[in-house]
């Protein structure tokens, strides 16, 4: 993990396309500002997770839904 100190109002760059700015600087909390490319898609932490593995589960089989989708395939 890269560990980098910036103070409000200062930036980073991910490549040419994604700039993170400090906002706001409150205690333990702090505002950021992200700058990326419109076609790309940003989730907090929480809501990745969450649908990571709703999509792990939703990729699991059972036989009986295989069977299942056998005995609609022959109607």
């Amino acid at each position: 993990m890269l560990i980098l100190t910036r103070r409000a109002g200062e930036s980073i760059y991910l490549d040419d396309d994604i700039k993170i700015t400090v906002l706001e600087v409150q205690g333990k909390q702090i505002k950021l500002g992200l700058d990326v490319p419109d076609d790309m898609t940003v989730y907090r932490e929480e809501v990745y997770l969450r649908i990571r593995e709703q999509n792990r589960l939703a990729l699991q089989t059972s036989q009986s839904d295989l069977l299942a989708a056998a005995k609609l395939w022959k109607k």
